[in-house]
């Protein structure tokens, strides 16, 4: 390395570590220059609250490892503020601390402190008291708005400050934003938004912390805000200045999940195309959205119906796992890209047509340094393509990235890294001495009850301190009427704009309607068994979380909008909307605390053989189970039961609902634009089946689960699952550009290698057990269903074993000597092997080999 370059490492230590040097971060048209160093940046985003405290430093450095510069995370309101001047910084909310994670691992952090969120987080991170200050109305020019989010913005400006967390004072944050996505919001708005959106902009700069400042989707973000990009390309954008660089802060790495909705992916190859695409015309700055998703404990998910797990697709899974191929991909394309990393900041690109979906996209500095992207937007068809008088093979829809304007380092299509398979396996842990308590439904209502007249909005009695709200009335039956004497049945209606409803006649569950994502208001529309006499209707309404997106959502209604009318009496319809109903909010359980492991000893718990009552709706159910063995994350198997909500330890995993898929899962190819449903999966299972358990909320033994049941389940049923690697697939040719065949030297420099190497990799704490698919030649078929071609090394088996069996990690060239002999002379080959891992026992010695 030049005496340059280590000076620049040196100030990004003292930056990142000391508070020796303070440091300088602005713009200019090319990039985020830091301390006077223009920079290609990758980003990932990892929302605090959606892992643990225990799980941050994993995170950070897993993401530090795959290439990533910048740690980005928005900052919750409701989860700082949750009451009017009573603030958070503890536990899952400890922004300090994970910042400061952030920092002690030698990375940058980007802090989105909007406050709005959207986020598919509950009601946009806003907290719900907000929508009570008076005369309030979000986003917009609107004074008591705007004097709530300036004190929380400066609450949050504040506290970095004092802790010396903005890069100007030595700390990791070299980018905030203020506001989020607001441009179509501003569009509807017309005045009052562009007001507002100018205040909001002069709010931050003013605060003066030392680093830019961006807005995310807005088109007009006065100076010096830089307005940036989000979705699933950016290759179109440009900033509204030309002094401005290009970021695009969430290149979405697949997309969010509701209940009822199938899982989206997101072929690598076309995340990879699609950053290559951005940096190659130009963009410096790239975020994914999520690097780690992770989960929605609690009750924080928004949409509606969003569900508890957010994983996203992202490199690192729900539970902190590196996903492969996805994480290893992109790995290397960062590693190209930073190869060509002074060419790209010192000069615009010159491009040039290479056919009719062919071009060259040609960065060459003045100093000599030179790089190509040589891209093949073609969706169907491979192309044969002349470049600086050499031939390039460009797969469709792909990028080559030359870092020396010669030799390709890259190609997005080509994916040269391990493939792992997951799965959930038993953890051997007895989950029992299920004891279950009922909700007394004929006596719900206590002291905080109360009735008025008519339907009341559910959030506007709940303030969302549950999910649950009773709204109980009563009807009177004559005995004369048809239907007791053999006549039909009459028909309850109930229209609710959500987000589930179950109905309760006389105590007795009569039936159950939800919404969806699509379609919150929905019809309840059932015969009832009614009595002579006086009546109990019971409707108890369940928010799945609060919106999170749209124009002023914080009017949108939920629960019992009305009406509701029996229709079939002998009068005819009976309109039972603005009769006398009375209120209760949650359910006794909860007011009792029986999701506390110090909740209410009195309550008579049912033991034994009596929980063999199953589908039981409105109960709840306790255990206790022992932390298993090991330090796999941890899942609850929840399929066998229906809908509620579950405890460990008094800490919420978060809803569940075993709410089933339906859709179109037809399979995946990556060529062409990517749009979530292009690539769905899980037609026909469950939505959600598994549910992240955190290895730091369990004690050795004597945990407790505590779980609430709407519909009816079988809790016996319920078992904890260990998330393991139990294989790992790995392919590469005789020549492949992506992996293993350059590294770069001492100098800077490229130097290839020709003789590639395949790498298998279980995770720590496990080791290669066996080989269940090894072929040098023309192998076919994918992960999981390989199969031997016309062309095959009929030592390939053994040669793996040899190699590979008892170690974490092996690496095997691709050799003829390797494998005895050529088993097709004057053909490419290539080497696709499949390896299964298991758990190192204590008489295993563990090894790793690189050949």
């Amino acid at each position: 390395m030049g005496s340059i370059s280590v000076l620049n490492l040196l100030l990004l230590a003292l930056c990142l570590g000391f508070e020796v040097v303070q440091c300088s971060v602005s713009y200019d048209n090319k990039a985020i220059v830091i301390n006077g160093q223009r920079r290609i940046l990758f980003s990932g985003s990892i929302h605090y609250p959606r892992s643990t405290p225990e799980m941050w430093e994993d995170l950070i450095l897993k993401a530090k490892d795959g290439g990533i510069d910048v740690i980005e995370t928005y900052v919750f309101w409701n989860g700082h503020e949750p009451s009017p001047g009573n603030y958070n910084f503890e536990g899952r909310y400890d922004l300090v601390r994970f910042l400061k994670t952030v920092q002690k691992a030698g990375l940058y952090a980007n802090l989105r402190v909007g406050p709005y969120v959207c986020a598919e987080w509950n009601f946009g991170g806003f907290p719900v008291w907000l929508k009570y200050v008076p005369g309030i109305s979000f986003r917009t020019d609107n004074e008591p708005f705007k004097n709530a989010m300036k004190g929380f913005t400066e609450k949050i400006v504040n506290l970095m400050k004092s802790e010396k967390l903005y890069e100007s004072q030595g700390g990791p944050i070299i980018l905030s934003q203020i506001e989020n996505e607001y441009g179509p919001q501003s569009k509807n708005l017309g005045s009052a938004g562009h007001d507002y959106m100018t205040w909001a902009a002069k709010l931050a700069v003013g605060m003066d912390t030392g680093v830019p400042w961006v807005m995310c989707k807005e088109d007009d973000a006065p100076d010096p805000v830089i307005n940036t990009c989000n979705g699933f390309y950016c290759d179109d954008f440009s900033p509204n200045r030309p002094y401005k660089p290009t970021i695009w802060t969430e290149a979405w790495s697949g997309w969010f999940t509701d209940f009822g909705g199938p899982i989206y992916k997101r072929p690598v190859q076309d995340l990879a195309f699609a950053v290559a695409r951005f940096i190659q015309k130009g963009g410096s700055f790239v975020n994914y959205y999520m690097y780690h998703g992770g989960t929605n404990f609690g009750r924080t998910a928004g949409g509606p119906f969003i569900t508890t797990s957010y994983d996203y697709d992202a490199p690192l899974d729900e539970y902190g796992l590196i996903r492969q191929p996805k994480y290893g991909h992109l790995t290397e394309l960062h590693k190209a890209i930073k190869l060509c990393e002074k060419a790209l900041i010192a000069t615009d690109p010159t491009v040039t047509s290479l056919g009719s979906q062919q071009e060259a996209h040609v960065y060459s500095a003045k100093t000599g340094d030179c790089a190509a992207f040589l891209s093949n937007y073609d969706v169907k068809s491979a192309a044969k393509v002349l470049f600086n008088d050499k031939h390039y093979n460009l797969p469709p829809w792909s990028i080559s990235i030359l870092s020396d304007c010669k030799n390709v380092v890259f190609n997005t299509a080509k994916v040269g890294v391990q493939t792992s398979q997951m799965e959930m396996l038993p953890s051997n842990v007895d989950i029992n001495s299920w004891e279950t308590y009922n909700e007394d439904i004929s006596s719900m209502e206590d002291s905080s009850a109360f009735t008025t007249s008519g339907l009341l909005e559910q959030i506007n009695v709940t303030r969302d301190a549950s999910d649950y709200l009773w709204y109980i009335t009563s009807v009177e039956i004559a005995s004369s009427e048809s239907f007791l004497h053999g006549g039909e049945l009459p028909t309850l209606i109930v229209q609710s704009t959500g987000h589930a409803l179950h109905v309760f006649i006389n105590g007795e569950l009569s039936g159950s309607t939800f919404g969806t994502r699509e379609n919150r208001r929905f019809l309840y529309k059932e015969k009832v068994n009614l009595r002579a006499g006086t009546n109990k209707i019971s409707l108890l309404s369940v928010a799945i979380g609060l919106p999170n997106i749209g124009g002023h959502f914080e009017t949108w209604k939920t629960g019992v909008s009305g009406p509701v009318a029996l229709h079939g009496l002998d009068q005819g319809k009976l309109d039972l909307t603005w009769q006398k109903w009375t209120y209760q909010v949650g359910l006794k359980g909860e007011s009792m605390k029986l999701d506390s492991p110090n909740g209410v000893s009195s309550v008579d718990w049912i033991q034994g053989s009596l929980i063999t009552q199953k589908n039981q709706p409105l109960t709840w159910h306790k255990a206790k189970f022992d932390a298993p063995e090991g330090d796999e994350p941890l899942a609850l198997d929840m399929k066998s039961m229906g809908k509620g909500q579950v405890w460990i330890n008094g800490q919420s995993i978060g809803r569940y609902w075993t709410a089933f898929v339906s859709g179109n899962c037809n399979g995946c190819s990556y060529p062409g634009t990517y749009r979530p449903s292009k690539c769905q999966v899980g037609c026909g299972q469950p939505t959600q089946q598994w549910y992240h358990v955190p290895r730091s909320w369990l004690k050795p033994t004597q945990n407790s689960i505590v779980l609430f049941e709407e519909l009816g389940g079988d809790p016996t049923k319920i078992s904890l699952r260990k998330r393991s690697v139990t294989g790992v697939c790995a392919e590469i040719s005789e020549y492949h550009p992506n992996i293993r065949n350059w590294q770069i030297d001492s100098y800077g420099k490229t130097q290839e290698f020709h003789m590639p190497k395949l790498h298998l990799g279980c995770n720590q704490g496990q080791s290669i057990t066996s080989i269940k698919f090894a072929s040098f030649g023309t192998p076919s078929g994918t992960c999981g269903s390989f199969q031997q071609g016309t062309c095959h090394a009929s030592t390939s088996h053994a040669t793996l074993e040899k190699k590979c069996i008892g170690k974490q990690r092996c690496a095997v060239a691709i050799s003829n000597t390797n494998f005895g002999h050529d088993p097709c002379p004057n053909v490419l080959k290539r080497l696709s092997v499949e390896a299964i891992c298991a758990p190192v026992t204590s008489t295993t010695t563990q090894s790793n080999t690189r050949d």
